[in-house]
């Protein structure tokens, strides 16, 4: 049985992931649209995967932001992809200079979907 401040918490670290992963998505597109399509493997690389983060992001957001979705099990699984994609489009985008800030997006939307699975446990 749930208390009301265990439902709040849920409630509230949901709202929180969601507006991480919103917030990584975009900056993924953004990274995405400064990055030239014809250029070396490695840029292309980063390429695939901002655009592959922001993909996640996108589903994830819209998966927690569905009031009648309280499956836990999909809750779950959804989040921890989405945690594992960031950390890894975090770790490109530390390779690239100026990329600094979008790393940091990725890893705060990592963190949030973290503080979120902790609240289904």
């Amino acid at each position: 049985m749930t208390t009301q401040q265990e439902l709040v918490r849920f409630l509230e670290d949901r709202f929180a992931c969601a507006q991480a992963c919103t917030a990584c998505a975009r900056a993924c597109v953004l990274r995405v649209s400064r990055t030239d399509p014809d250029a070396t493997d490695h840029e292309a690389r980063v390429r695939q995967k901002a655009l592959w983060c922001a993909e996640v992001c996108d589903a994830t957001c819209r998966m927690l932001a569905e009031q009648n979705l309280q499956d836990e099990p999909t809750l779950r699984l959804q989040a921890k992809w989405c945690l594992l994609v960031c950390l890894e489009c975090a770790q490109l985008f530390d390779e690239r200079p100026g990329a600094e800030a979008d790393a940091r997006t990725c890893r705060e939307c990592a963190r949030a979907c973290t503080e979120f699975l902790a609240t289904l446990n």
